[in-house]
This record gives structure tokens, C-alpha cells and sequence, in this order.
């Protein structure tokens, strides 16, 4: 009698962990690497784009791939979604422009829609609650270890070679983790479900989220009809969706997760201190090489302590998880965020920048242990059945709450940056100057008296963005409020 094949396990907790670093590594590059993509683009204005478009078409597929991972399986969906990110990777390494970047990127995110649920949801898979929070502990070593070779390589391959190397790095990565996911993830036959795929729930998801995110970009760029048209489809994308949905046999998402008042929390929560992590990581390089003038190396390994310290974070997430409420758990996780906000926004020009290693670590803490909870939490506070819908889901939020961020930074930092540039007005100043400001090949190229004027603008650019992150981090705790106490478990 032949021996039934089984999932390796161990192998397959690998594979994970490199989807995982595939993922981290793209994102510390690009935010290494974006201020010399702008300054060589002269795109400071739109720069939000080329993560947004990432953004938005990974969250417009999030769902779907959860729902089709429930209903297919974890293998086909996982493997449909790398080989779509590594197409995207590599269009992206060879782009000439700014369009044809934030058209691979879209791509790109296409399958990264993929990658981060799926792998969250194979975990709930072969590990019981009991162990996950562990193995999220570890999977967070992942952004540890990116976090560390991500800026290194990125600043090294930007000074040394272009910026259009920095996407290729993910082909060989994806090669590497579609091969060990084919053979050593074995999956039981699942029975062909009757009722059929939600079709016309997919549309209208589609449809809503696209013109709800693609309505903030335009809002980064100042309110226009087109924004007005945006948020109207949306509204009217939100009703259809809700009424086809409560009459679909198997819908997309099911309604009766949003009955759930843990859930709901949980996710509000996630997208508020996810779209304050967006801004960490693209905003604080940019303050580095702009108001310190450090290098593309050094202006992103400042964020090492960060994803370092994540993974101890997830560790004490994973104590908390057993030790207190989940209402009690979570505001302890967020209190070193809040410390962090707080700093970033009170910060000032001459301070040093080993000051910023230490409240990157503080940050490290609080997001591992903060995501760690939210993860768990949002898988355990639903049916087993619903568990791939509930994490994709979990992730959307998570990814709606960086994009939407991301456009809130963009618009308060461009008002912020029109604002400088006329006050300065008389100097000469331009936003063309903005640009070769945080580009470290081209600010050389400045008037050396307009340097610490553009400095100064730039500074209070970004303090106005930290501003608002406090914001953030303080409805979080405001939602936390009313979550029930009880324990995690």
C-alpha cells in the first residue's frame, strides 16, 4: 500500500518565511530607493503612487484570493499569486518611466494579494492557536532579516548600479518558494462545491474598492470631480455589493462576519495603526536623506530596529495573548506605537540620527506585539470554515488602511510643501528643488544658501504627517475601548 502523501510541515513554515521576506524585502528597497526613484523622475508630488497603485490593486484582489483559497485550495491560489509578483517584479526592474513603474507595480500588487493572506491562512492551517502566535513570531524574523539586507542592498544597488535593479531581486526569491510550495505542500482533494462562485459580488468588490482608493489618490492631489465621481461609485458599488451579497448561495464575504464586534474592532484597529506603519516607512527615510542629508543606505537602515525588534514583539504578543484580556493586551501592545508617535512629532531638525535607532526599536515592540494580537485574534474570533475569508479580509483592512493613509500623508504633505515654498517665495525657491533635496546625487546640485531653507520645509512637511499619525494611533486606542473583556484564547 503506497503511504499517502503529507505537507512537510517544516519545509512548508519555510516557505512561508520566505514569502514573507520576498514581501518585506520589496517593501524596505522601494522605501530606500523611492527618494533617488523621485529625484530621477522628478516626482515628488505623485511619488505616493508608486506605492499606492501597489496598494490599492493588492487590496482589490485580497478577498477574492481568500475566498477562492477557501474554496479551490491554498496551493493553486498561493502559486497563481507568486507567479503573477514575480511578473510584475521583473516589468518593474525594466521600466523606463513613471507611468510604465506604477503600471508593473500594479501588477506586482496584483499578486501580492496573494502571498500575505494565503500565507497567514496556511499557518492557521497546520498549526493549532495555541502555537501560531509563535510561528508569527517567527515569521516576523523574516521582516527582521529584511529589514537588514532590504535597505543595505537597496542603498548598495542604487549607489552603485539603478534603482532599476531593485525589483529583480524578487524573481529568483519567487522561483526559489513556487518550486518547495508545488512539492511539499500537499493539500486533500476538496469536494466541488454546487453552489456557485460569486461572480457578481466579486464585480461590485472590485468595483467599490477601486473607486474608494483610487477617490484618495485623487484627494492626495486636491479634491476634483473626479474625486466626487470616485466616492459616488463607491457608495453605490457599497449598496449593490451589500444587497447581492445577501442573496448570494456562497458570497465572497460573508455578511455575518461584520456581526461579529470583535471582528470589526479588530480590523478598524488594524487599518489605523497599519496606515501609521505606511507612514514610518516612507516617511522617515525621506527625513533622513532630506533634513539630515544621510545616504539611501543609511536613510533606510534606520528602520532595522524596527522589524528587528517585531519579532521580539510578536514573541511578547503571543505571552500577552495568554496572560491578559484581549482588551487589556491590545492597549498594552499599542502604548509603545503611541510613545513612538508622539516622538516622531516632536522631534526636531538637529536631532541625532542614532536617536532615531532607538524609537525605531520602541516602534519594533509595539507593532510586532500590536500585529500579532490583531492576526490571532481575527482568525479565532471566527468560524474554522470562514478562516481563509477572515484572514484576507483581516490583511484588506490592513492594506485599505495603508493606502488611504498613504493619500492622506501625501495630501497633507503637499499642502504642507506649497505652503513652505510660498512663505519662502522670495528665495527662489522651487519644488523642483524638493525633488534634488531628497535625492542624495542631485542635492549637490542646490545653492548651498537654499539648503537648510529647503531643509526647513521639508521638516515641517513631515512634522505635520507625524502630526497626524498621532491621530491615528489615539482613535485606535479610542476603538479598543470597546472591546469586550475576555480572553484571547
Amino acid at each position: 500500500m503506497v503511504k499517502q502523501r503529507e505537507t512537510n510541515v517544516k519545509i512548508i513554515t519555510a516557505c512561508v518565511f520566505i514569502a514573507t521576506f520576498m514581501t518585506a524585502v520589496e517593501g524596505t528597497i522601494v522605501s530606500t530607493a523611492m527618494p533617488t526613484i523621485v529625484g530621477s523622475l522628478k516626482g515628488i508630488s505623485i511619488m505616493n503612487w508608486v506605492f499606492s497603485i501597489y496598494l490599492l490593486t493588492n487590496a482589490m484582489m485580497t478577498p477574492i484570493y481568500g475566498k477562492l483559497a477557501d474554496k479551490i485550495g491554498r496551493k493553486p491560489i498561493y502559486l497563481i499569486g507568486i507567479i503573477i509578483f514575480i511578473i510584475g517584479s521583473a516589468l518593474s526592474g525594466l521600466s523606463q518611466n513613471m507611468m510604465q513603474l506604477i503600471i508593473f507595480r500594479a501588477i506586482q500588487g496584483i499578486g501580492a494579494g496573494s502571498i500575505v493572506p494565503v500565507s497567514l491562512t496556511i499557518i492557521a492551517d497546520i498549526y493549532p492557536p495555541e502555537k501560531r502566535a509563535s510561528i508569527l513570531g517567527l515569521n516576523s524574523a523574516a521582516w527582521g532579516i529584511a529589514s537588514i539586507v532590504g535597505p543595505l542592498a537597496g542603498g548598495f544597488i542604487v549607489d552603485a548600479f539603478s534603482w532599476h535593479w531593485i525589483f529583480l531581486i524578487n524573481v529568483p526569491i519567487g522561483l526559489v518558494l513556487m518550486l518547495l510550495v508545488w512539492i511539499y505542500l500537499v493539500e486533500e482533494k476538496r469536494e466541488v462545491e454546487k453552489a456557485p462562485i460569486d461572480y457578481l459580488g466579486s464585480v461590485f468588490l472590485v468595483m467599490m474598492l477601486l473607486s474608494l482608493l483610487y477617490g484618495f489618490q485623487t484627494v492626495s492631489e486636491g479634491f476634483s470631480m473626479i474625486t466626487i465621481i470616485s466616492f459616488a461609485i463607491f457608495i453605490v458599488g457599497l449598496i449593490s455589493f451589500i444587497k447581492v451579497e445577501k442573496k448570494a448561495q456562497d458570497p465572497i464575504i460573508s455578511l455575518d462576519l461584520f456581526t461579529n464586534k470583535t471582528y470589526v474592532v479588530v480590523n478598524l484597529i488594524a487599518a489605523l495603526i497599519s496606515g501609521f506603519l505606511m507612514g514610518v516607512e516612507v516617511y522617515i527615510p525621506m527625513w533622513m536623506q532630506g533634513v539630515l542629508g544621510k545616504s539611501a543606505a543609511l536613510g533606510g537602515i534606520v528602520l532595522a530596529p524596527m522589524s528587528v525588534i517585531w519579532m521580539f514583539g510578536s514573541f511578547a504578543g503571543g505571552k500577552a495573548m495568554r496572560k491578559w484580556s484581549a482588551k487589556k493586551a491590545i492597549f498594552i501592545s499599542m502604548l509603545p506605537i503611541l510613545i513612538g508617535a508622539i516622538f516622531l512629532s516632536l522631534a526636531q531638525m538637529d536631532t541625532a540620527y542614532g536617536i532615531f535607532y532607538i524609537f525605531s526599536a520602541i516602534l519594533g515592540i509595539g507593532f510586532g506585539m500590536t500585529m500579532t494580537i490583531l492576526t490571532v485574534l481575527a482568525q479565532t474570533s471566527v468560524d474554522s470554515h470562514h478562516t481563509g475569508v477572515a484572514t484576507s479580509f483581516f490583511t484588506l483592512s490592513r492594506t485599505i488602511g495603508q493606502t488611504i493613509m498613504i493619500s492622506v500623508f501625501g495630501l497633507v504633505l503637499n499642502a504642507s510643501m506649497n505652503q513652505g515654498l510660498a512663505e519662502k517665495k522670495e528665495l527662489g525657491v522651487t519644488k523642483d528643488m524638493m525633488n534634488k533635496l531628497i535625492n542624495p546625487h542631485t542635492v549637490k546640485e542646490l545653492p548651498t544658501a537654499l539648503v537648510g531653507d529647503l531643509r526647513e520645509i521639508l521638516y515641517n512637511n513631515l512634522h505635520q504627517v507625524y502630526l497626524v499619525g498621532i491621530v491615528l494611533v489615539v482613535l485606535s486606542f479610542v476603538l479598543n475601548y470597546f472591546q469586550k473583556e475576555e480572553p484571547l484564547s
